[in-house]
C-alpha cells in the first residue's frame, strides 16, 4: 500500500552531505517525488512506516542535524501554484 510522507530537513554540520540525504529520500520513494520548498519533499512511498524511511536516510545525517518524517493523509492544503497542485494531487495522491 502507497503511503504519502513529508520529510523536512535541517543540516546543519560543516561538509553537510546534502547529495546522499536528497538520494536518500528520493530512493525512499517509489520514484514520485515533489521538493517545491527547501530542505522538503513530499513523497509516495512504499514503505510502511515513517521509521523504514528515517533508517534510509539516518546514516547521512550528523548528530547535530535536524530531520522529521511525517505521514500525510488525504486531508491536506497548502500555497502551491495550479501546475505543482496537479503533480500533486495527480502523482503524490
Amino acid at each position: 500500500m502507497k503511503k504519502r510522507y513529508l520529510i523536512t530537513y535541517d543540516l546543519n554540520s560543516k561538509g553537510q552531505d546534502y547529495d546522499n540525504v536528497i538520494k536518500a529520500i528520493k530512493d525512499a520513494s517509489d520514484g514520485c517525488w515533489a521538493t517545491y520548498w527547501k530542505s522538503s519533499f513530499l513523497i509516495r512511498s512504499n514503505h510502511s512506516t515513517a521509521n523504514e524511511i528515517f533508517e534510509t536516510i539516518k546514516p547521512y545525517l550528523d548528530p547535530n542535524d535536524r530531520l522529521i518524517i511525517m505521514e500525510v493523509t488525504s486531508n491536506y492544503q497548502g500555497w502551491l501554484n495550479e501546475k505543482q497542485w496537479e503533480f500533486v494531487n495527480n502523482t503524490i495522491f
